[in-house]
């Protein structure tokens, strides 16, 4: 001790037994606020480590974890998004016992959480938390549009948009390079059109009658629907608009409903009602060959290069223990979707009828990379926006087949 006071440093042991987690800014506030002044001090004295919380925005998080595989030197856990975990792989640590031991103590895994964290029975990651995607509208805008509920199929919702764009509120819509909003709407909005990546066997069949009628429909609905600023926006523009009514409808997480909530006094409309009084959600519309989400899966990995990996699955064991977990997710109030079956039962999805719709995203949630399995080719596609560049270099003005021809090329120069 004396030695230490001293120094003023502790003993290498000690030191190794600090574990350094990199995840992304919550679009939660309190939800990282209850991580730093409760959870994490509660884990540091349960489980006698130091835990460093470092958040960075969700777009910087792929170059930071690259950079870190390729110096072997970087954060124990890092947060990954969707099949970046199968870019990962190589460099994770095998997490099957744990996240088998959390399954079955919560009622099993979501099949989407299975195949997005595992490959061949092996988990390179602990799935964390489904991010769903609906489109938080104004109820009384479409109202006054002539639409009592939410349209159902992309022409009824084009119909209801050019209205309301007439009346200077567009949709508000990115197609940019954002992790989040733009690949969460191109994709299911291509699949439910019929178009897809690759088939089953994993041969690129993008460019076909179906993909082409969605990006030709997509040029005409940007038009006469959409605030075409919205083009480039990241995943936090759209939340901007919507609670500035400048935009009446959009493709989001909750975060905009719960900011309304937490600054009643903030937003409001123009006769002064509470802004989340008149904001609902609804899943994207149907297409001819049906509905289809991409939801946001959030999995946590534990990289071969920490020199603190025991500690590290220690906290992974203690933050998924229900009691702890639990007050994460009701932080959330909705906006993450837990990863085992058994919160759905939860009452947080009845004490507020607006988030139902998001308790299933977890459950519905289909991998990029459709009809073949999730793995690093569909990973790569999705990190590089090839079907969200596809819609937003139509909407530009490309010609629709020169488009679809474009990221066909670019597929097969990914899965070969």
């Amino acid at each position: 001790m004396a030695a230490i006071l001293a120094t003023g440093r502790m003993p290498a042991l000690a030191r190794q037994r600090t574990v350094h987690w990199l995840k992304w800014i919550d679009f939660i506030p309190a939800s990282d606020a209850l991580l730093r002044g409760e959870l994490l001090p509660e884990a540091e004295r349960a489980l006698g480590i130091r835990i460093v919380l470092e958040t960075a925005n969700g777009n910087d998080l792929q170059p930071r974890v690259i950079g870190s595989i390729k110096s072997s030197a970087g954060p124990d856990l890092v947060m990954a998004f969707n099949e970046q975990t199968y870019l990962y792989a190589h460099a994770a640590v095998d997490l099957t016992e744990i996240v088998q031991s959390v399954a079955s103590e919560q009622g099993g895994l979501y099949p989407y959480a299975r195949a997005t964290c595992s490959e061949g029975g092996k988990f390179m990651a602990m799935p964390w938390a489904v991010i769903g995607s609906m489109i938080a509208y104004r109820r009384s805008w479409f109202e006054e549009a002539g639409a009592t509920s939410f349209p159902t199929s992309w022409p009824a919702y084009r119909e209801v948009a050019r209205k309301l764009k007439a009346r200077g509120r567009p949709i508000g819509q990115t197609l940019g390079h954002t992790l989040g909003d733009s690949p969460n709407f191109a994709y299911p909005y291509l699949w439910s059109w019929g178009g897809m990546e690759v088939d089953p066997a994993g041969k690129v069949v993008l460019n076909s009658a179906a993909t082409l009628e969605s990006v030709k429909f997509m040029q005409g609905f940007w038009k006469d629907a959409c605030d075409e600023r919205g083009l480039t926006w990241d995943d936090t523009g759209n939340n901007r608009a919507f609670l500035s009514q400048t935009i009446s409808a959009t493709l989001n997480g909750a975060s905009i409903y719960i900011e309304s909530l937490r600054r009643p006094e903030r937003y409001r409309t123009a006769d002064g009602t509470p802004l989340h009084r008149d904001i609902l959600h609804a899943p994207l519309p149907e297409g001819p060959a049906g509905r289809f989400g991409l939801h946001l899966l959030q999995s946590n990995m534990l990289m071969k290069y920490s020199k603190n990996q025991e500690p590290a699955k220690d906290f992974l064991k203690w933050i998924h223990a229900e009691k702890n977990f639990e007050k994460w997710f009701v932080s959330q109030r909705g906006f993450s979707t837990p990863c085992t079956e058994k919160w759905e039962g939860h009452a947080a999805w009845t004490d507020d009828p607006v988030m139902t719709p998001f308790k299933v995203a977890a459950k519905l949630g289909q991998a990029p990379g459709r009809a073949g399995p999730p793995n690093a080719r569909a990973a790569e596609a999705l990190s590089t926006y090839v079907i969200s560049d596809m819609y937003a270099k139509a909407v530009r003005g490309m010609p629709a087949e020169e488009a679809v021809k474009g990221a066909e090329d670019r597929l097969k120069q990914i899965y070969g």
